[in-house]
């Protein structure tokens, strides 16, 4: 089910945030007391679950902007207060009424909302066993992925497990952050039982949520708690489901091989769906249209959003193959059959990773490229870190070695400490996620946050602070309900 055909919308009474999340349909025709009856309702149920990841809130932006806050690149854009949002979050001058950290805060929520009706009602649904346990799968993989996302950004959130009606109470406290880890463990865990895997989806499914990507999620989620062994173990699990590297890292950011053998988990783009750019129900990406270089003609679109910085340029290694699909700089390879000048850059780079050419997606609003949230590099890179920290360094160097060797790196040093080792292994990690808005969670997670700090300070960011860890909570959130208070510093 490609693109998980997120133009189907459909009203399950839900509300969320003071927004019209779902486009409605005729209220005496369908709701939540006839709508769940044959499988074809409870498969357009969970698909809608998915479509608010597709949501500028979320990985159309924000998720991808968080690098730049992470210090791998500047808004660049049009200069001036174009992206001002973005620009004040990567100079850690935000305050509670940021439009981009209520963009956050909200972009989960309609996601929460439609897992928590597909979990309450499918279960009682008469229909084939199998589609059913997979069904509920689905919805809780995304509903953790969802609460995921909100947890490490804000800290303790409410944590909302059943559909909220108009009677219900709209003012909930936030929930200590423990309590919402352990909800999404065991979402996780849930789903990891009844999902199939990659290869059990047929093509026209390929995209759902599947078992390994419960299990590298579920690695993840400890990986961001410190807890090494269920680390090592899950992405044991991961590997023997079969993913692999691909040959080609290039693979991993193109229209042609999306869902690849290295994807866990992708949100899922198509072009020309004749939908609105700018609206939720768009289903085209905006990746290479905002990050195109500005004025170039390189890409429909261009905005020249996203410019890496000099010192995350001379980060790579000499004969790193990553960079060449990663950044456009002087001299770089062409693309598309176009020399990149570095006038068109405030920084002299812009972003190549996601970049489409003009014969696929044709105008701004038409991309068609999915966005990578796992990938098994990813898992191999969580494995060496993990391993390293439980002092089995010599072992850790061969998942960090497969993923040097496939950037035409060579091995690691052997011998190393563990303290060295995992200045490697974080350094690999910056550079084979690059702009995959992976960054900022690890800038936050090693050492309670203390190392990124230290990093962030080191190039220049001297603002940040350990009030920075965690957004603000929005202060719109905060008039429409005084039970949630700010967090600390804001």
């Amino acid at each position: 089910m490609k693109k998980y055909l997120f133009i189907i919308t459909i009203f399950l009474g839900l509300v969320a945030c003071g927004e019209d999340f779902l486009t409605k349909a005729p209220l005496d025709s369908i709701n939540t007391g006839n709508f769940f009856e044959t499988e074809d309702d409870a498969i357009y149920a969970i698909n809608g679950a998915y479509q608010p990841l597709q949501w500028p809130k979320l990985y159309n932006m924000r998720m991808w902007t968080t690098d730049i806050m992470a210090g791998n690149s500047i808004v660049g854009a049009g200069g001036g207060d174009d992206g001002r949002e973005t620009q004040d979050l990567a100079n850690f001058v935000t305050t509670a009424d940021n439009p981009g950290v209520l963009d956050l805060y909200r972009g989960p929520s309609p996601g929460i909302l439609r897992c928590n009706t597909v979990i309450k009602n499918v279960p009682g649904m008469e229909i084939d066993e199998t589609l059913k346990n997979r069904i509920v799968g689905e919805a809780k993989f995304l509903r953790a992925h969802y609460y995921f996302i909100m947890v490490r950004f804000f800290g303790d959130v409410p944590l909302i497990l059943e559909p909220q009606e108009p009677g219900d109470d709209l003012r909930p406290f936030r929930d200590d952050k423990a309590l919402v880890y352990q909800q999404i463990i065991a979402d996780l865990g849930d789903a990891k039982k009844v999902l199939p895997t990659k290869s059990e989806y047929s093509d026209a499914d390929m995209g759902r949520a599947t078992k390994g990507a419960a299990a590298g999620l579920l690695a993840k989620v400890y990986l961001s708690l410190g807890e090494w062994q269920n680390v090592v173990d899950l992405c044991e699990e991961v590997a023997a489901l079969g993913y692999e590297l691909n040959d080609n890292y290039a693979d991993n950011f193109s229209v042609n091989t999306e869902n690849s053998k290295e994807s866990l988990f992708e949100v899922q783009y198509v072009g020309g769906a004749g939908e609105d750019f700018w609206a939720n129900e768009n289903q085209a990406s905006w990746l290479s249209t905002f990050t195109g270089p500005r004025n170039s003609g390189m890409v429909a679109g261009g905005w020249g959003w996203n410019q890496p910085t000099q010192e995350f340029v001379d980060a790579y290694e000499d004969g790193d193959l990553r960079k060449d699909v990663t950044v456009l700089y002087d001299g770089c390879p062409q693309f598309d059959g176009m020399e990149y000048d570095p006038s068109y850059s405030v920084t002299g780079y812009n972003l190549r990773k996601f970049l489409v050419s003009k014969s696929i997606a044709d105008a701004y609003d038409n991309s068609p490229l999915n966005f990578p949230v796992l990938r098994y590099a990813d898992v191999l890179l969580m494995k060496a870190e993990a391993l390293n920290e439980l002092g089995r360094t010599t072992e850790a160097e061969a998942p960090l070695n497969e993923v040097r060797n496939r950037a035409g790196l060579d091995d690691v040093a052997s011998g190393l400490s563990k303290e060295a080792f995992r200045e490697i292994v974080l350094h690999e990690r910056r550079m084979e996620l690059a702009f995959e808005g992976q960054r900022w969670f690890d800038l936050i997670r090693v050492d309670n946050g203390q190392w990124g700090l230290q990093f962030l300070q080191s190039i220049g960011r001297v603002n940040a602070t350990e009030k920075h860890l965690l957004l603000p909570i929005p202060q719109k959130e905060i008039d429409a309900n005084p039970n949630l208070e700010q967090n600390p510093g804001y």
